[in-house]
């Protein structure tokens, strides 16, 4: 499975690790952060090579855009994998566009895409809806960002294979 990514700055790793104290309360947390920009699938035929030149035709000339972490939530039932999950929830209408941009060339994942797409960054999941709850209620500060660059994931071998900058 591959997915084109967005690099979280040091700030909100930060963030993450000032909350990991209450992340205890779940049974798995995320080690790894990333926001999600669009799942792309398995590999097509041609490999990553034609994979690289589907992404790269599909942004265009797609620009540079804003992201903010505005808070905490969760899915408490999600469509995959034991919930509930934690997250960082994610304002961006620049990454909303190329979220339907790319739709154009790679078809949306059911329940995950489209209509359904949530921006956010997962923290940690499993345990009990009303743990989640509670975790959700405390406040953080908001934390805003400029993304310039975007990174085509490879999951299996968990690397990033490409990256594409976007123009300022």
């Amino acid at each position: 499975m591959y997915s084109l990514n967005v690099a979280v700055p040091g700030e909100v790793e930060r963030l993450v690790e000032d909350l990991r104290p209450a992340l205890l309360d779940f049974d798995a947390i995320r080690e790894r952060h990333t926001l999600l920009c669009k799942r792309l699938g398995d590999s097509p035929p041609g490999g990553v090579a034609r994979l690289r030149e589907q992404v790269r035709t599909a942004l265009g000339d797609a620009p540079a855009f804003e992201v903010r972490v505005t808070g905490l939530d969760y899915f408490a039932y999600p469509p995959l994998g034991e919930g509930p999950v934690v997250y960082l929830a994610v304002e961006s209408p620049g990454l909303r566009r190329i979220h339907r941009r790319l739709l154009d060339e790679f078809s949306a994942i059911a329940e995950f895409e489209g209509d359904d797409y949530v921006p956010h960054v997962t923290l940690a999941r499993g345990g009990d809806v009303e743990t989640a709850r509670r975790f959700v209620e405390r406040d953080i500060e908001p934390v805003t960002w400029t993304v310039n660059r975007l990174a085509l994931w490879d999951a299996t071998y968990e690397e990033e294979v490409a990256t594409f900058s976007l123009p300022a």
